[in-house]
């Protein structure tokens, strides 16, 4: 871009003049041209629905918990791993959530190996690795071991178990990396708004304290102080934790300034009429789920599941009129969110259909080992939960 300053009243020069672009004209020392090259526009694109995170991360867990085939698991953890690099948030405190819940699935899995192979397992076995010496216990211990045999059979079962409770760790710490808390607070019904906040600030804490404990650990490390060990540990606890008392009184102050607490007067009838509704809707979540998770219970579960979903809107409905509050620029449930959820219920779907037709490409036997086989049609069910990395859009570096 060529500029040309003006010549001032004294003889000087002036300051620098930008023209808009394009801009052509003709002075008396000649013809002169600007070009400016356009400026990037980047679309602005509301985020996807906190909820439909939360949906799709569940519906995962789900279809985690219908399978113990460790490649499956392992693809489902490929998947939300894949989906929460695209899509999280480079900036917020939550987005680096993923991680920590990713080595405590590790610590879970370690431990539960570590349970096996010191207490047993009472899954039989004929393939020993190890024989550790076997610590007597009382007769009132009888049917618990210290030491023993520990056979090949068992640690497979128990690493099968453990990924997947690991898996589905990974699958609620996806959910946390990707959905706001705040805006699923706001998105919350009235009647469910103060419980929502308490968990809401439960969830934020940890990862504000982690933020804390870095910048304080960074700000030691310029100033050349230690700042590991237990002596860094000392002098960095006490400033995260005053940090913390004081956020959580601040906090406090805007929650009373903001009137929370204060309800409206509703009818006794309508205040029994809801709890009724919203307990009997939870405890008919509660059946259904435990339905369609245990082997025997896939005729009741989807009934009492439906019923229970039913029962609990409309109480949640009818519980939201004592909660006077408004929301200011609401999160739209839009097509990308129905594709984020719907992604994530079919992938569900899809496996517990696998696990009712196929269930020992899902469950591989132990006794006797078997070596686990990918299953074609159940892996690309899988696959269908990357769809949100494709049709969210990417933040902006």
């Amino acid at each position: 871009m060529r500029e040309r300053g003006s010549r001032s009243a004294a003889g000087g020069w002036g300051p620098v003049a930008q023209f808009p672009a394009p801009l052509t004209g003709r002075s008396s020392r000649g013809a002169f041209e600007v070009r400016v090259p356009p400026t990037p526009r980047h679309r602005h694109r509301s985020p996807v629905h906190p909820g439909a995170w939360w949906l799709w991360s569940l519906s995962l867990g789900v279809a985690a918990s219908r399978t113990a085939n460790p490649l499956l698991l392992a693809l489902l953890i490929s998947v939300t791993a894949y989906v929460v690099a695209v899509c999280r948030s480079r900036s917020a405190p939550w987005a680096r959530s993923y991680a920590g819940f990713a080595k405590l699935a590790l610590a879970v899995l370690l431990v539960r190996l570590a349970f096996t192979v010191v207490l047993g397992s009472p899954i039989p076995g004929s393939h020993t690795l190890v024989t550790l010496p076997e610590v007597p216990l009382p007769h009132w211990a009888q049917g618990i071991r210290l030491g023993g045999r520990v056979t090949a059979e068992a640690v497979v079962f128990s690493l099968y178990d453990g990924l997947r409770i690991a898996t589905l760790l990974i699958c609620v710490g996806a959910a946390n990396a990707l959905a706001s808390p705040a805006r699923l607070l706001k998105s919350l019904p009235g009647a469910l708004y103060e419980l929502g906040v308490a968990v809401v600030v439960a969830l934020t804490f940890a990862p504000n304290l982690i933020a804390d404990g870095r910048r304080l650990r960074a700000a030691r490390r310029l100033r050349g102080r230690p700042d590991s060990g237990v002596r860094g540990l000392l002098q960095v606890g006490l400033p995260v934790l005053e940090g913390a008392l004081e956020r959580s009184v601040a906090l406090a102050a805007a929650m009373d300034a903001r009137g929370y607490g204060r309800s409206a007067d509703v009818p006794a009838g309508v205040r029994r009429t809801t709890a009724g509704l919203t307990l009997g809707g939870l405890l008919g979540v509660c059946a259904g789920t435990y339905g369609l998770l245990a082997a025997d219970g896939g005729g009741y579960g989807v009934p009492v599941l439906l019923a229970g979903v039913v029962a609990a809107l409309a109480g949640l409905r009818l519980g939201g009129r004592r909660s006077l509050r408004t929301r200011y620029r609401p999160d739209p449930w839009d097509a990308r969110a129905w594709l984020v959820s719907g992604a994530g219920a079919a992938v569900a779907a899809l496996i517990a259909v696998a696990a009712v037709r196929d269930p020992d490409a899902l469950r591989p036997g132990v006794v006797p080992l078997v070596a686990p086989t990918l299953p074609l049609w159940p892996a690309a069910a899988v696959l269908l939960g990357l769809l949100p990395a494709f049709v969210v859009p990417k933040e902006p570096s």
